[in-house]
């Protein structure tokens, strides 16, 4: 067992579910509905089948976990924030981490998350906007697709950056604007020419630029952020959704529709097909995600040079690649 387990703030529930520790709390900011997004991805988990439908987390844990590795350093304790079913540690070894502490606002999911069988593993059930962990105790804090959900963004990021040590790494993946764009025009137009009117089906995603400056106005050191493309091919539109749902990634925001009237679905499924449907019959869905690494600053890491300490100036770079170029 790590010795890192806080003494938890009196405002959060701590309870014990099969062996794991709980804590529970309420957000303040309720963009998002945390119960039904708990309840989504704890019915997800119950399924015989469900690790079939996490190719996506899979894949994005895999890209992220090769990011992690590119950074020349190693990590002792490390924090996968949102673990699911244990998709990053799925890819990591002893190589990358000695400890690991598991968590995820979903009971069930955690309960069946992977562990790695070189790492020291602890699984805590936290709501990620309630971090109950002291400050300055971890090398490394891992979040993968699972800040999306989150109501207070800002706030989650800066107790992120509390908890890590100094030098510390955060390194993290989120869906981005234009995620699901099909999906979401496909739904409006066939909205739109039904009802006339339209409805919010697909959750908003954070753009780079306001990710980046999230990340500075936390703390956060050296950010780096990236973003790729992963589109998945599906047969229709209702595969798309049937699976989302099973991913436990079906639409948790306030302002979402309860209901969509047959009629209307089926429409949209024609304007998805048509609008963007393959030649071989199939419909494309984009997943884009979004990479992210900060650095909680320390001084051991490379500073700015002083305002003023530089001894040539761009000018004189500007005259010396015109000589250059005369010259030849």
């Amino acid at each position: 067992m790590i010795r890192l387990l806080p003494k938890f703030n009196s405002c959060l529930r701590l309870s014990t579910v099969s062996g794991s520790t709980s804590v529970c709390g309420n957000g303040a900011i309720d963009v998002f509905d945390r119960h039904m997004k708990r309840r989504q991805k704890n019915r997800a988990s119950l399924a015989d089948d469900f690790a079939t439908y996490d190719y996506l987390r899979d894949e994005v844990a895999y890209r992220m976990v090769d990011r992690m590795r590119d950074v020349s350093k190693s990590f002792e304790f490390g924090l996968d924030l949102g673990c699911g079913h244990g998709h990053v540690a799925k890819h990591v070894d002893q190589y990358d981490l000695q400890h690991l502490i598991q968590c995820d606002l979903a009971e069930n999911s955690l309960l069946s998350s992977r562990v790695s069988e070189s790492i020291t593993t602890h699984r805590v059930h936290v709501d990620e906007e309630f971090l109950p962990f002291r400050n300055n105790v971890f090398d490394v804090v891992v979040s993968s697709l699972s800040l999306h959900w989150v109501n207070d963004l800002p706030s989650t990021l800066h107790q992120i950056w509390t908890v890590l040590k100094e030098d510390g790494c955060f390194i993290g993946s989120t869906y981005a604007t234009d995620t699901l764009f099909e999906l979401r025009s496909s739904l409006l137009l066939a909205e739109q020419e039904r009802e006339g009117g339209m409805g919010q089906h697909v959750s908003p995603f954070t753009a780079m630029r306001d990710m980046g400056g999230l990340l500075t106005q936390s703390g956060f050191a050296l950010t780096t952020l990236d973003s790729d493309d992963i589109i998945v091919n599906y047969p229709s539109m209702f595969e798309l959704m049937s699976d989302l749902r099973k991913m436990g990634e079906s639409n948790a925001a306030r302002s979402r529709r309860n209901y969509i009237p047959r009629e209307t679905l089926l429409a949209a499924a024609s304007i998805y097909k048509t609008m963007y449907g393959n030649e071989d019959g199939t419909v494309p869905a984009t997943f884009r995600v979004l990479f992210v690494i900060g650095w909680k600053p320390s001084k051991s890491q490379p500073q700015p040079a002083a305002r003023g300490s530089s001894t040539v100036s761009l000018r004189d770079l500007k005259d010396m690649a015109i000589n250059d170029t005369e010259s030849k």
